[in-house]
């Protein structure tokens, strides 16, 4: 099937899947709140502070699930893997068992953080020479369809973490998945929102030749034809049987089993490259998560193919300004958080690849030496005309789910998931489910890119949990999802908590900007000056001093992501968590 003038066509029409459909309606102008008695004006409720054990999750039956795993004895990984798979079913908006994982873990026996790559690769049948042949002139990789869909990790991962810390059989962790599955469950307000918009937007693909089957994922995910309401029972049979078999057969019952066999004749059927021998020989990578010390602490993220170090990157450069000093949600630290940004993800989309097939300069890229050269191109009160990737050789020579669980022992983990662009790629193999993603589309077509499509490799990857630990300890697991918006979340939620000294709950709840425009992994040239997005409760005052600065302001469009974080204090031990208030999500404690 060729896909170039119907790519062309479609581009517009899928645009807004970027942030996986993290798309609202304009919120009013002059929103009305209530008063709260305590805390700050803007914060939607009190942090959820517990002893024994926490979880905060997108879905506030996942996160019962957690709290309910932790009770019968599972640890915090155990509880994880449990949330997640519950959000598989509950949340398939954002992730899925057709996804990839990426995950940092607390251990507080070895007292050591690790960090587990459970991404897919692409298909090793196809190189990109056929690839570019069945786009027929198309300039980037369809966002649906047989051609952006890579190898599903999040499963490899959920065994990985179960065996190198899980205590309960994945047969107890997968149950309360599989009930509800077969029991159904009331679909909350914004995941019925999202789901409406995908089916629809999918729908929209297959009309146009993008998308080469449908009626698997129609008899998957609607309900007498239509996406579930808000309230109404969902029930995903296929999927139940999906999770009884991982619980049987483990990891291999998915990779070297019935469900690889399924996915390749799947495939076959209907022109896809992906085949059996790309899972049978799949593999997770445990990796050192990286770390910039700012102020005293040290947050952590995983290196490429992710997106996470491009949060430290942007830390290292606000580090040498007095951020407090500039003031909470003024125009002048806006101004510094977003030029940062502007540097920090033109390395991104230079330099963040598979680091199988690209050796990506991390330490020079994190280096203060590094970062001081980049601090010095921004000047204080301006939007930088021009703007590009730095040189780190210089230096070295010289639309997803994030969960959050900590158990009574201190174990913490921090967990996202996602299938990319929303659902995913469209496709629901045979009887199996779920859907399997899209993420390589993020991979790029220009010749000589570090992060051009080969067989066999990791696209870059937009998805990263992230930690923050204090003399060696643990201080913060947190996770702020939503495409290109999580490393410009992540370092507003350091600022707010580090600089800002807001509570973990408050420092979610606060306005938050989003940058786009910049220059992609993809390949794609920045767009100017780009645009900066501010949520409806940043002072007019504000946006007027960041337009006058040279910012072009574009709508509240609610691509802010979703935020989940635990606090633990290191004297006490009790933990803090909070639940995006943007979301249908809890935190939970016992």
């Amino acid at each position: 099937m060729r896909h170039g003038s119907k790519l062309i066509a479609a581009a517009a029409l899928i645009a807004v899947m970027s942030f996986s459909l993290d798309v609202t309606a304009e919120p009013p102008a002059n929103p009305i709140a209530g008063d709260r008695i305590s805390g700050d004006y803007f914060e939607t409720r009190s942090p959820v502070v517990a002893q024994h054990g926490i979880a905060a999750t997108a879905q506030p039956l996942a996160s019962q699930i957690a709290i309910d795993i932790l009770k019968k004895g599972g640890n915090a990984v155990d509880a994880a893997i449990a949330a997640n798979a519950a959000l598989g079913l509950m949340e398939p908006v954002a992730n899925g068992l057709g996804g990839d994982l990426f995950a940092i873990i607390w251990d507080p026996k070895t007292q050591k953080l690790y960090g587990l790559n459970a991404s897919g690769r692409s298909p090793k049948g196809m190189d990109l020479g056929q690839l570019k042949e069945r786009l027929d002139g198309a300039d980037e990789i369809p966002p649906a369809g047989v051609l952006p869909v890579s190898v599903p990790g999040a499963a490899d991962g959920w065994f990985e973490m179960h065996r190198r810390f899980g205590k309960l059989p994945m047969g107890a962790i997968l149950a309360p998945a599989i009930a509800y599955a077969e029991d159904g469950f009331p679909v909350t307000e914004v995941i019925s929102y999202y789901w409406n918009i995908n089916m629809q937007r999918l729908e929209e693909a297959v009309s146009i030749g993008m998308i080469e089957e449908f009626e698997n994922a129609r008899h998957t995910y609607l309900i007498d034809g239509h996406a579930p309401a808000e309230g109404e029972i969902f029930k995903n049979p296929d999927l139940a049987k999906t999770y009884r078999l991982l619980a049987q057969k483990g990891r291999n019952g998915f990779y070297k089993g019935r469900i690889a066999k399924t996915i390749d004749a799947y495939m076959k059927r209907i022109g896809g490259p992906l085949r059996y021998d790309d899972f049978a020989t799949h593999t997770s990578e445990w990796v050192e998560p990286q770390s910039v010390n700012y102020r005293g602490y040290d947050v952590w993220e995983l290196p490429p193919n992710g997106q996470g170090i491009a949060a430290l990157q942007m830390l290292n450069i606000l580090e040498g300004f007095d951020m407090k000093a500039a003031g909470f949600m003024s125009a002048k630290s806006l101004n510094l958080q977003i030029e940062a940004k502007r540097l920090a993800f033109e390395d991104r989309a230079k330099f963040y690849a598979d680091p199988d097939f690209y050796d990506a300069p991390v330490k020079a890229l994190l280096s203060k030496e590094y970062a001081a050269k980049r601090r010095a191109l921004i000047k204080p009160g301006k939007a930088m005309v021009q703007v590009g990737p730095g040189d780190p050789a210089a230096i070295e020579s010289g639309d997803t789910t994030y969960l959050t669980i900590a158990d009574k022992d201190g174990m913490m983990v921090s967990l996202i998931q996602s299938n990319f662009r929303g659902m995913g790629s469209g496709l629901v193999p045979d009887g199996l489910g779920f859907m399997l993603q899209d993420r390589g589309q993020l991979f790029a077509l220009e010749d000589g890119h570090a992060n051009q499509y080969a067989p066999g490799k990791r696209p870059f990857h937009t998805i990263i949990p992230a930690f923050i630990t204090k003399d060696g300890q643990p201080w913060l697991s947190f996770g702020l999802m939503g495409g290109a918006m999580q490393p410009q979340g992540h370092v507003q939620i350091v600022l707010n908590m580090i600089d800002y000294g807001l509570n973990v709950q408050a420092a979610g709840d606060a306005a938050r900007w989003r940058h786009d425009g910049s220059a992609q992994p993809t390949g794609a040239k920045r767009q100017g000056v780009g645009v900066l997005h501010l949520e409806n409760h940043v002072p007019q005052k504000v946006r007027k001093a960041l337009a006058n600065m040279g910012y072009t302001l574009g709508p509240s469009d609610g691509g802010f992501g979703g935020y989940q974080a635990i606090r633990v204090n290191p004297e006490t031990g009790v933990y803090s968590a909070a639940s995006e208030m943007r979301k249908d999500g809890a935190a939970i404690g016992y």
